[in-house]
């Protein structure tokens, strides 16, 4: 109209994608990277020196892992609960987790839009992966028989939830031909790759290790004579 080109409302892609509600995020990229990145530090720091301090004979391995399951645990309920509560709205939010979500959705728009699969997902991470995560980080600390069956499940849940994350991407993008993605490289290379792909990796080494203890404490209990177990 009156000559002025049609321009989205928003910058998210796809371009012109309904966000209902949509408040543009008053922080900058590099002010909502510190923010996240000081919030994981003074996460990890504490608990790690609480750690060493109950359990000095600890290996650095398992306390890499109880670390690990408690920044998941935090993410999960913290981040990604506030994502499952407050999905339908989130494009409003100016708090410093939905000013997070909104910078993060420059490399998935769908959180900005309440997409079924991602509300389900996140809903499903938060309430289940995120309380077990705690858990399991406990029984790590404790050295709890548990530990691999916990660690086994959670890590199998956060891989499944993972794997249908990128799937369903790629799916609408080879069939629809619908991106979700802004074409800069720092948000689908930055975002949506690196940052998700620890929570392939990662899990996938914790389930080879769960496996391995499990298969190992099975053949030393077979090795022993009816009548140790019997005792």
């Amino acid at each position: 109209m009156n000559g002025i080109p049609n321009t989205p409302l928003h910058p998210y892609y796809p371009l012109g994608v309904a966000i209902p509600g949509y408040v543009a995020k008053t922080l900058t990229t590099q002010e909502i990277l510190a923010i996240f990145t000081a919030t994981c530090l003074g996460i990890l720091i504490p608990t790690w020196l609480y750690i060493r301090h109950i359990r000095r004979d600890l290996p650095s391995s398992e306390v890499l892992t109880a670390l690990w399951f408690v920044l998941c645990g935090f993410i999960h309920l913290g981040l990604e609960g506030y994502f499952a509560f407050n999905a339908h709205d989130i494009a409003s939010h100016s708090t410093i987790l939905g000013e997070l979500w909104k910078e993060y959705s420059f490399s998935d728009s769908r959180y900005l839009t309440a997409d079924s699969f991602v509300v389900c997902m996140e809903t499903i991470t938060a309430v289940f992966w995120g309380p077990l995560s705690f858990l399991c980080a406990s029984c790590i600390v404790a050295d709890h028989p548990l530990r691999h069956p916990l660690q086994s499940i959670i890590s199998l849940g956060q891989l499944y939830g993972d794997v249908l994350y990128y799937a369903t991407c790629a799916f609408d993008a080879a069939h629809l031909g619908i991106e979700y993605s802004r074409p800069e490289p720092a948000y689908f290379w930055g975002y949506y790759i690196f940052l998700n792909a620890f929570w392939i990796v990662i899990p996938l080494c914790l389930i080879t290790r769960s496996t391995r203890e499990t298969g190992r404490a099975f053949t030393a209990l077979k090795e022993l004579s009816p009548s140790k177990i019997a005792k």
